[in-house]
């Protein structure tokens, strides 16, 4: 063994309490930091920032630790803090973090049921899962990377569906065994025509289904007639929370639609499922159990790192079809497949454990009070714009995002000069509604409070004023 990586296991508890003391360092100075650094002028060849040359001889943790903290750190954001609030991102609370460091030591590959310790508690956390959402048992889960992995493994299912009502195999055959495929969708995420480029459906099969009136949530008059202009099968990716507004399509009206026409239901759920955990706010997912695929993001509401999602579906078999791996040093199909069977991924890192700490350490109660606290911060600051001449809504707030711009000219430029102005308080994320330029607010992480609301709304309406 190398020497320096032999003294490094013998002092290895020595290191890990560097290493611990480092992250609580860390941790406790998310509240002072700047949320997103400035960016780094372009340094001189050979200075700070230009990258280093691959190290020729060992010199042990204790130096790549030091390295880290003074090259790397301090051009991190704060993105696990409670005032990022750009796209949708959890921080991870204290048992997830126990959980994630957890499974770094235990470094399992849990996809065989020849070790089967962390697919059986992968199995554990997604029932758990189902649980928190409101589905029924007739929903199988399995972990994946993220809403993008999510939405393409349950489309994939979805290409396999198409397939059976058509006679053929696109697992076996290719896509092409189709022939032309509809997709329908009133808003979908951008990952949904990624997810068709990558299944070979193509982008071009994704049909824009009109909304209502001033909503990002389908008009099931307008996906009827959709679906009745080509006869045959269909798939229909319904949205439970849009990025822009989180608008949510009547599950509930997509499903009677199954009594004239025969369609998949993928439903794009990545953070708008947490609506489940609120009494007030449950009705939007009403009718989520009906599909026959799910998409939901952990690492965003349910605040465990990176990266971390889970897909549901009623038609295990037809996903163990399309993802199937035979080899003689995997374990057997069946009835049960093990998760090698069920997503892209030979290597499936235990992501479940960060997952299954923090459900287990806080329960429902615990997560339904960060969702509702958010929501309520999202409604203040949703207020405070409201109320700041300088600024005005582009949208209600429906649930913990708050799309906004600047009462006059909003420009994308202006609106970057707003965004670059408040980095260091807040961090917001640009997006055009409706052919408007503006900006996202989304509230996720288990750490945000009133008073980093009255912080945020204080930036940005002190640099709209500035700019204007």
């Amino acid at each position: 063994m190398d020497r320096t990586l032999a003294a490094d296991l013998a002092r290895l508890p020595e290191l890990l309490d560097a290493t611990c003391a480092a992250a609580a360092d860390a941790l406790a100075t998310l509240d002072a930091r700047p949320v997103v650094p400035p960016a780094p002028s372009v340094p001189p060849a050979g200075q700070a920032h230009a990258p280093e040359g691959l190290p020729e001889h060992a010199t042990g943790t204790d130096a790549a630790l030091d390295a880290f903290r003074d090259r790397w750190e301090p051009r991190l954001s704060a993105s696990a803090g409670p005032r990022y609030l750009g796209f949708v991102t959890g921080g991870a609370t204290p048992a997830a973090l126990a959980g994630d460091w957890l499974t770094a030591v235990h470094d399992q590959n849990s996809n065989s049921a020849l070790d089967g310790g962390g697919q059986d508690l992968e199995r554990e956390t997604v029932g758990w899962l189902r649980e928190l959402f409101g589905l029924s048992t007739v929903h199988c889960g399995t972990f994946v990377s993220g809403a993008t992995m999510s939405n393409t493994t349950g489309l994939a299912i979805a290409r396999e569906w198409l397939g059976e009502r058509l006679g053929v195999s696109p697992a076996d055959d290719g896509a092409a065994a189709l022939g032309p495929v509809r997709v329908l969708s009133g808003a979908p995420h951008s990952s949904i025509g990624k997810a068709l480029s990558v299944l070979g459906l193509g982008r071009n099969s994704l049909v824009r289904v009109p909304t209502l009136p001033g909503r990002e949530a389908v008009d099931p008059a307008a996906l009827e007639r959709a679906l009745a202009d080509t006869p045959g099968p269909a798939v229909v990716v319904a949205n439970a929370g849009t990025v822009n507004t989180v608008d949510f399509d009547d599950l509930r009206a997509i499903q009677a639609l199954r009594e004239r026409h025969d369609f998949w239901l993928h439903t794009d759920a990545a953070f708008g499922a947490f609506a489940a955990l609120s009494p007030e706010h449950a009705h939007l997912v009403d009718g989520l159990d009906a599909s026959d695929s799910v998409c939901v993001d952990l690492h965003k509401w349910l605040n465990v790192p990176y990266d971390s999602a889970v897909q549901f579906t009623r038609r295990q078999d037809l996903q163990a079809r399309v993802f199937q791996n035979s080899a003689a040093y995997l374990g057997p199909l069946g009835e049960d497949p093990d998760l090698v069977h069920l997503t892209p991924e030979n290597s499936h890192r235990l992501r479940a454990l960060a997952a299954w700490f923090t459900l287990r350490a806080y329960g429902r109660q615990g997560h339904r009070e960060i969702v509702e606290r958010d929501i309520a911060c999202a409604r203040a600051l949703g207020a405070a714009v409201a109320e700041d001449p300088a600024l005005t809504l582009l949208a209600p707030v429906r649930l913990n995002v708050v799309c906004f711009t600047l009462a006059e000219a909003p420009t994308p430029a202006r609106l970057t000069a707003l965004r670059q102005a408040v980095a260091g308080e807040v961090f917001v994320t640009p997006t055009v509604l409706e052919g408007t330029a503006g900006l996202r607010a989304a509230f996720s992480n288990w750490r945000t409070t009133q008073a980093d609301v009255r912080r945020a709304a204080e930036a940005l309406g002190a640099a709209a004023r500035e700019i204007a």
